[in-house]
């Protein structure tokens, strides 16, 4: 086993595995949809799209939730081969997944098991669960529950079905939440009121139609990194490079 403290192992339970392993990208169907694909411009979301790794559905499926409680409420139709690591196994209109993976992060970082950031499905959402994955010798399940009962859902072959995230356990906890008046920190408000000037400026130019504020289209300093008091803020990040999953060397 290597001993650098970032490596990340997808232990594979059976070979070739059923679900593939990917590196989060950055698009998203509905934002490619937007109108000149205004959504990309929320940085926030960008970075949150890319944050991690996702698994993909192994086969293509439907669900038809009764909307009772016991586990034979949900039907599933395979549309392809029956997959055996897509069940009705909790009840309660919960479907599930069992990824074919054993996952082992670095000490002290849990792995944080979600949906896919800012992917919508309608009819149905995926459930969250943090598992210490440093240590522990056992699998997960990813879990989906239906919200609209009596309606045929499906899920496509190798579709993303679950996003992996690191996070270092105990982060939360260790922080130590406050509340404050703004005008407690003089330098803080200074900068606030500029910004916020400088964002009534701009809106009321789009309001007005002014050709330079139209020809701009949107302030861009948050997403550029640009302080308000000049330069911009080191390390700032705009898109993230996360690696792809690939065989270790002994394996």
């Amino acid at each position: 086993m290597s001993d650098d403290a970032n490596v990340f192992t997808a232990y594979e339970i059976f070979s070739p595995p059923n679900m593939k392993l990917e590196a989060a990208p950055l698009e998203r169907d509905w934002m490619d949809a937007s109108n000149q694909r205004f959504a990309y411009r929320c940085l926030p979301l960008n970075i949150a799209n890319q944050n991690g790794w996702f698994l993909t559905c192994p086969c293509s499926f439907e669900i038809y939730w009764y909307g009772g409680d016991a586990k034979t409420d949900i039907d599933i139709r395979y549309l392809e081969h029956k997959d055996p690591s897509v069940t009705s196994h909790f009840g309660y209109g919960v479907l599930t997944f069992s990824p074919p993976f054993l996952f082992r992060t670095p000490k002290g970082i849990n792995l944080w098991v979600k949906g896919p950031a800012n992917r919508i499905k309608d009819g149905v959402q995926a459930l969250e669960g943090i598992v210490e994955t440093d240590w522990a010798n056992s699998t997960f399940t990813m879990n989906w529950k239906v919200t609209r009962p009596f309606e045929w859902i499906r899920f496509e072959r190798d579709e993303p079905i679950c996003m992996l995230v690191p996070i270092p356990r105990g982060l939360a906890e260790s922080m130590v939440p406050q509340t404050a008046a703004l005008a407690s920190d003089p330098e803080l408000l200074e900068k606030y009121k500029s910004w916020e000037a400088g964002r009534q400026n701009f809106l009321g130019g789009l309001a007005n139609l002014d050709p330079a504020t139209v020809q701009r289209g949107w302030q861009k300093d948050y997403f550029q990194g640009k302080k308000i008091e000049g330069g911009t803020f080191d390390g700032h990040q705009t898109r993230l490079n996360i690696k792809e999953f690939t065989p270790r060397k002994d394996a």
